[in-house]
């Protein structure tokens, strides 16, 4: 065949193939040339039934077609719309300008589609057996449709610009020689990014990918054994939701919607570490029902993404870390059952604003949250939480988590500190339980005035002395500012006196911890 042998009134070029003829004169009518039998079991491009001659087309008359191909018969509007079609050879588009729509359903390629730098207004290729598809720094004005296709060495569109969605749905993709099965870095996506049901065996890259609305990856399926993420987007923008959550099988439901009752459901798996840092996500990141499968040095990683909410709702990972270090949130949405335990959590400088927790979550298993997080003692995890919970108007809860942060500071102290600790404790719970040095004040008082109501108490000075009142005098003892002029005016002997001194001790440690801990709560005001 010689290019350009057709002229451009339409005639039929020299040397083309029956088939390749029909799809030449469907391109100038913009209809679609289906090729297919009829047959499921042979027209599946994913099966092992040979396609023939009879229904393969070389793919340099597809290129021809789409860069420089006939006009259009009158009335009709050019386009390549193939069904059940081989193309043979490797369709290359590298740095062309595509107008004619393209539309390719249920078609086998034997070689890889090179796309890179190409432009077109919108690409439609469902349910394609693909090789590989090269489409780095593509540009489409509309959309770009893959869906349920299946390319054996991998997707590449890194820096691509997707005008409006970038359709994924239920697409299988395997790994390229780089391991990555989708690299898609620094793309862009003018509205949705639906990756529904997807199954990707290797790395899905969308390092400082952009998208204009939502990410959904509902039902997909993440596995890469071979390295350590299978999930790899740091610095990813999305200006609405990232959801990683259950996606209806077999229903043709719009994405997003309540599947019917009696619907199967997929949820959303991840055998691999996944990479969120330095996220943007303008509404939610939404894991309900995500389930995790980590290796011993994988992990869950925000650090540092923001985003109004994040509803951690997926099954506890088994094994791996979640890591939400410098975090920034407003709402946070969790269930108890689905945070790691101690040494699997991180989340030194995790902001968030308020609490909404899915089901039951005592506050015990919430300082088991904290505690689990903090390896080390940090106090910045519990004030955070203290506050939370005061803003939410839980004061109450709010102390309990401060008694918790001073009681797991005083493990970080000497002994003289610990033994201060215990005692500020037991007597005000670090000023947490003031009402408590009431209760030890009453006690001893009550104790010291049984007590100095059989002492013998010859008085110091014989004249102007005043009477005798065991109640006034054990108060005077416990009272260490205060002078009821009692004290000074009797002489004790003997055990007596150890008693007084041990009084006056007890009165100013009740002091102390009084005033320590009125001066937290000062503090916190």
């Amino acid at each position: 065949m010689t290019e350009g042998t057709g002229d451009r009134a339409g005639d039929l070029p020299e040397d083309l193939t029956a088939a390749e003829a029909g799809m030449w004169q469907a391109f100038r009518d913009g209809s679609v040339y289906d090729l297919g039998s009829g047959d499921s079991v042979v027209d599946d491009p994913h099966g092992g039934h040979p396609w023939g001659p009879e229904r393969s087309v070389r793919a340099r008359v597809v290129c021809w077609l789409l860069l420089d191909g006939p006009p259009a018969l009158a009335g009709r509007v050019s386009a390549l719309k193939l069904a059940g079609v081989r193309i043979t050879g490797t369709l290359d588009l590298s740095g062309g300008t595509v107008t004619p729509y393209v539309e390719l359903r249920g078609c086998r390629f034997d070689d890889e589609v090179r796309l890179p730098e190409a432009r077109f207004t919108t690409v439609r290729m469902v349910d394609c057996s693909v090789p590989r598809l090269e489409a780095a720094r593509v540009h489409t004005e509309g959309d770009l449709h893959l869906p349920r296709c299946r390319f054996q060495y991998g997707v590449r569109l890194t820096d691509a610009q997707i005008g409006t969605d970038l359709l994924l749905n239920q697409v299988i993709a395997y790994r390229d020689r780089s391991g990555r099965s989708i690299s898609a870095d620094g793309m862009s996506v003018g509205q949705d990014l639906q990756a529904e049901l997807l199954e990707s065996h290797g790395e899905l890259s969308l390092r400082g990918a952009k998208v204009g609305v939502s990410l959904s990856l509902r039902g997909a399926k993440l596995t890469n054994p071979y390295s350590r993420h299978a999930l790899n987007a740091p610095q990813l923008t999305v200006e609405r939701t990232l959801y990683l959550t259950p996606a209806g099988v077999g229903s043709a439901l719009l994405s997003g919607t309540t599947p019917a009752r009696g619907t199967r459901i997929q949820r959303f798996e991840c055998r691999g570490g996944v990479r969120l840092d330095d996220g943007r996500f303008g509404d939610a990141v939404d894991l309900e029902r995500a389930r995790f499968v980590f290796t011993d040095d994988q992990e869950l990683s925000l650090r540092r993404v923001q985003t109004p909410e994040l509803r951690f709702l997926g099954d506890r990972p088994q094994r791996g870390r979640v890591v939400l270090s410098g975090a920034r949130i407003v709402t946070l949405v969790d269930h108890a059952g689905s945070w790691p335990g101690p040494g699997s959590l991180h989340m030194g400088g995790f902001t968030y604003e308020n609490l909404v927790p899915r089901g039951p979550f005592p506050l015990g298993r919430r300082l088991d949250w904290v505690a689990a997080a903090t390896a080390e003692y940090a106090p910045e995890p519990y004030e955070r939480l203290a506050a939370v919970l005061r803003a939410a108007g839980e004061d109450e809860d709010a102390r309990e988590v401060l008694l918790a942060k001073q009681r797991r500071r005083r493990e970080t102290l000497p002994l003289a500190g610990k033994l201060w600790g215990y005692a500020q404790d037991w007597t005000v719970a670090y000023g947490y339980r003031p009402g408590r040095a009431a209760v030890w004040m009453a006690v001893l008082w009550a104790a010291g005035t049984l007590a100095f109501a059989h002492a013998d108490h010859p008085p110091v000075n014989h004249d102007g002395h005043p009477s005798w009142s065991p109640a006034l005098f054990t108060l005077d003892l416990l009272l260490p500012v205060i002078d009821l002029g009692q004290a000074g005016q009797w002489q004790l002997r003997g055990g007596w006196q150890w008693l007084a001194a041990a009084l006056i001790l007890l009165g100013w440690i009740l002091a102390t911890t009084v005033a320590a801990g009125a001066t937290r709560l000062l503090r916190r005001g």
